[in-house]
């Protein structure tokens, strides 16, 4: 994924680290306990083609660069080293384009 800075400057907000529940979760994307507010990107909205990601911490999905509804969750670290790579240039993407919202509640992916 070369390149992570966007084409367009953007404009974040210091990142938080407040607990977020599961309701706040909804309308965000997490990727190892972090929350990134996505709501402005239509991508990310029903029916379209990343809200599978929407609501949930998707970073086994998003190592494996995968769209399965059953690989959106957590759970990680067993994956392989170029998966947890993949893993840390989305994190690295993600931060560069959407604020932070704070943490998962309990999150243990850290």
């Amino acid at each position: 994924m070369p390149g992570f800075e966007p084409k367009q400057k953007v404009n974040l907000d210091p990142p938080k680290d407040d607990p977020i529940n599961v309701e706040y979760l909804a309308k965000c994307d997490a990727i190892k306990g972090t929350i990134f507010d996505v709501t402005g990107n239509k991508s990310y909205e029903p029916g379209a083609s990343y809200h599978v990601f929407a609501g949930k911490d998707a970073s086994r999905a998003l190592a494996q660069s995968s769209l399965k509804p059953e690989e959106c969750r957590p759970d990680w670290q067993d994956l392989s080293d170029e998966h947890k790579k993949v893993l840390d240039d989305w994190y690295t993407f993600f931060s560069k384009r959407y604020n932070i919202k704070g943490k998962v509640q309990g999150a243990a992916n850290l």
